[in-house]
């Protein structure tokens, strides 16, 4: 996850989508089939939790999305998943945890490699039987989960994919316009018992935010590979343009910068994006941004804005650059390997974004 003691004290982060039940509902639940009285007592009341989420999520679904068709014949309520709830033609397998403290998700391998398993979406659910609640946490699309755990090194355990809650989309209604706006072959479920492998370069972005699909793999900077448009400092600046940019950037790492064309004609302004990426721990990886005039233009146009965003597109960091300002920054901030993250640069109604992976 994001270091959010680097981020803007006024953060403020979308609460959960809750969704509220019946004493009634739970009574009936405990005395439902669907919780199988031949699992051991954390089985059972794992189960149990399934069940909740279930039956709440759908309530959900059918207020907030009355006009699309739910399935819930093929469900398969198994310790570690509910499976194959369908919306029109989309198959869902949702995640149930009792609680989220530690911002990880474990998800069966089964549920994503099997074919009678594997999903087209995947929804954290989050189970309060005291507060008679279900929160919606989060979900992810198949592709993007796939592509994640192809690249987890350290992440499987007993059986189960540790995915941090920061990969996940936080914002429910992104899963509705999925639905409305996609068709399941968007997103094709295996054809075979094993994860095929897919390039970054595939996960296409949330139907709802504008954003390029190219996702800019940063890990792979500190093993010298780049993505194409990201050029090395020389190539950008003149030399003392070079000796001030090193003054103020003393960490080691990989710096890249790309030339943005915002398609402004004021006063022949141009801008480059730098981006330095450093080691900071096992598994974990440090950046800092910044955007500086290019040519011979010695100032940035004021009022030209630099912001950090979530995968989800919630904005997390940003800066507006003043009169005279001969480059702004972002705070630095850290996050896992795998982890998405979105970095913006506007001016008006001109708005350029660039999608990054840890």
């Amino acid at each position: 996850m994001f270091s959010f003691s680097a981020l803007s004290t006024g953060l403020k982060l979308k609460p959960a989508e809750t969704i509220w039940l019946e004493t009634e509902q739970f009574e009936q639940l405990r005395l439902s089939c669907l919780v199988d009285p031949a699992l051991n007592e954390a089985e059972q009341w794992q189960q149990y939790l399934q069940a909740i989420a279930l039956c709440g999520f759908e309530q959900w679904l059918q207020k907030r999305a009355s006009s699309h068709v739910i399935d819930r014949t093929q469900c398969l309520n198994q310790v570690g998943a509910v499976y194959n709830l369908k919306v029109n033609e989309f198959k869902l397998n949702l995640i149930v945890k009792e609680q989220v403290l530690d911002e990880i998700a474990e998800i069966p391998t089964a549920a994503i490699e099997q074919l009678d398993r594997a999903a087209h979406f995947y929804v954290l659910l989050e189970v309060s039987e005291e507060q008679q609640q279900v929160k919606i946490r989060g979900f992810l699309r198949y592709d993007r989960l796939r592509d994640y755990c192809t690249h987890l090194n350290h992440g499987l355990q007993n059986g189960h994919y540790q995915i941090p809650l920061a990969v996940f989309d936080p914002e429910p209604n992104h899963l509705l316009f999925y639905c409305d706006f996609l068709e399941p072959a968007a997103m094709p479920l295996p054809a075979s018992s094993t994860v095929p492998v897919a390039p970054p370069e595939t996960i296409s972005a949330p139907v709802s935010i504008p954003f390029e699909s190219t996702q800019i793999q940063l890990r792979q900077w500190l093993q010298g590979v780049f993505a194409e448009g990201w050029q090395a400092i020389d190539d950008l600046f003149s030399p003392q343009d070079r000796l001030a940019w090193s003054a103020r950037n003393l960490s080691q790492g990989a710096k890249r910068g790309k030339l943005l064309d915002l398609g402004m004609q004021l006063q022949e302004h141009k801008t480059v994006l730098l981006v330095n990426v450093t080691e900071a721990a096992e598994q974990e990886l440090s950046v800092l941004v910044q955007l500086h005039p290019a040519g011979k233009t010695r100032y940035l146009p004021s009022q030209i804005t630099l912001t950090l965003l979530s995968q989800a597109g919630e904005k997390l960091q940003e800066v507006r650059s003043r009169n005279q300002d001969n480059y702004i920054q972002l705070k630095s901030f850290k996050g896992q390997f795998g982890i998405p993250f979105k970095i913006g640069v506007s001016l008006g109604d001109i708005c350029l974004y660039e999608n990054f992976e840890l």
